[in-house]
């Protein structure tokens, strides 16, 4: 029994060095416009990966993401806090 290939996309190269990624992949891979990706070096050629990067203003501390927690199981029961009083707890 026969192995068959993956079936190979061609992209272009563009004068700025853009790699245009066929339409296929981008949605196999799930990118979207302005997404990182990772370059690597391989034996047989380069490996084009996803690459996933949180910004550090973007990650919340261990304090706010117990305050999360906490709101959506209030959330989830029903209840519910006015929006200053979120506010006033958020800017301690």
């Amino acid at each position: 029994m026969r192995a068959t290939p993956t079936q190979e996309r061609i992209g272009r190269v563009g004068q700025r060095r853009q790699v245009v990624i066929p339409r296929e992949m981008l949605k196999t891979l799930k990118l979207q416009v302005g997404d990182p990706v990772a370059f690597s070096n391989q034996a047989d050629g380069v490996l084009i990966k996803p690459k996933r990067v949180a910004v550090p203003g973007d990650l919340l501390t261990p304090a706010e993401a117990r305050m999360v927690r906490r709101s959506e199981a209030q959330l989830k029961r029903g209840e519910s806090k006015p929006w200053r009083v979120v506010k006033h707890a958020l800017s301690r």
